[in-house]
């Protein structure tokens, strides 16, 4: 088995595709109005529209109500980062702080809410693991 994506169902698709390109710095690849993806290169961060959600059934998904995810992307300079990231949204969770497990970590909200985690491995034992 092999995850492939993480699809965040969306109200506002376009602003929040141009958030996320704006916050990685990647194209999104749409595929219909309704459908884009971001894709890097470990995963595609897939964003639907609620419209998409008629192909699954009624209530499957609700947009902007996540309070339980955390999408998290591996950056080379999380501190850089958040340079980027504070211009494109009022709502840091966590300015850059090293972590006890070795990461130093970005938490903030995209548009709809969802928390995101940048980070940056800093430890020996998470520059291992993640080399």
């Amino acid at each position: 088995m092999k995850v492939v994506s993480l699809r965040i169902i969306t109200a506002d698709i376009k602003r929040l595709v141009q958030f996320f390109e704006k916050a990685t710095g990647l194209t999104a690849k749409w595929s219909t109005d309704d459908f884009a993806e971001i894709v890097t290169s470990s995963f595609t961060l897939a964003i639907g529209s609620t419209r998409t959600l008629a192909f699954f059934g009624e209530g499957v998904a609700q947009a902007a109500a996540n309070k339980s995810v955390i999408i998290e992307f591996l950056v080379e300079n999380v501190d850089k980062d958040y340079e980027k990231i504070k211009d494109l949204t009022h709502d840091i969770v966590q300015k850059p702080t090293t972590m006890p497990w070795g990461n130093r970590s970005l938490l903030f909200r995209d548009p709809d809410g969802n928390l995101i985690n940048f980070f940056t491995p800093v430890s020996p034992e998470a520059i291992k693991k993640f080399a």
